[in-house]
């Protein structure tokens, strides 16, 4: 069981970072490559290469070569919706302290 708990530690690290989330974002709706995913998300070629290499590592993204061309994908939609939820937790999260501070500004 422990073991679990390390793997889910080292996932939610993988996610730790604001671009891997927006490269799991721009690839919820298929593969890309990764010359769109540079255009996407504005990182140097070495910085993303790097990002993908480690979503890659840790089982997040697939890759695949045609030619000179690498494209990636999602290796399992479930990732996709875990971030999904996650995301819904904080805009609920949001609302309520716009709530609490419109509260507190009367």
């Amino acid at each position: 069981m422990k073991q679990i708990y390390e793997l889910h530690a080292e996932v939610c690290k993988t996610l730790g970072n604001p671009k891997r989330i927006e490269i799991i974002n721009l690839l919820r709706s298929g593969e890309k490559s990764v010359v769109w995913l540079l255009e996407k998300t504005g990182l140097l070629k070495a910085n993303l290469s790097q990002h993908l290499s480690i979503m890659r590592q840790k089982g997040m993204i697939h890759a695949r070569k045609e030619g000179l061309n690498a494209f990636y994908r999602i290796a399992n939609p479930k990732i996709v919706k875990a971030c999904d939820l996650m995301r819904e937790v904080l805009f609920e999260q949001l609302e309520e302290r716009k709530d609490t501070l419109k509260k507190w500004n009367r």
